[in-house]
């Protein structure tokens, strides 16, 4: 069986997954892409619950004291930035595949071998980098709710 760009068959699904999942981590890198993935929720619950105890304990400027400290407190204990990377390297098989089909939809047409061979065709192309970075991106920020940084 020879496999193709578009080789979502048979015995070729999880090579592929693996070259697109190296050429996502490889755009990531470049761009310098941190994401903080977890703990958002509970930065939130901190800010609000020290405004109501500053707003029973101050009355209304309690509140704007007690916001303030609580949202430092949220931004001190929130979820620390790992490179995206290691938080493509830790998702789940499942999240892996989902990422993979999405990003398969912007490389479907382009034929390569290896992830090196995809990779270069892509970084190559700056419409079809920004069009990968477009899809990790919004994975990211909806699929995981990760804040993202880059170092650009």
């Amino acid at each position: 069986m020879m496999r193709t760009g578009t080789g979502f068959g048979d015995a070729g699904m999880p090579l592929r997954v693996d070259e697109v999942m190296a050429l996502l981590s490889h755009v990531a890198t470049v761009k310098g892409m941190k994401a903080a993935v977890a703990n958002s929720g509970r930065g939130a619950m901190l800010t609000g619950a020290s405004a109501f105890v500053g707003g029973m304990l101050g009355g209304p400027p309690g509140i704007a004291v007690g916001g303030a400290l609580g949202g430092l407190l949220g931004w001190m204990t929130s979820g620390q930035f790992k490179s995206v990377p290691q938080v493509l390297m830790e998702l789940p098989p499942a999240e892996k595949q989902k990422l993979c089909a999405e990003a398969m939809a912007v490389v479907k047409n382009l034929d390569w071998t290896d992830a090196a061979q995809l990779i270069a065709l892509v970084m190559s192309n700056s419409a079809l980098t920004e069009k990968v970075l477009g899809v990790l991106t919004t994975y990211l920020a909806h699929e995981l709710k990760a804040q993202i940084t880059y170092a650009e």
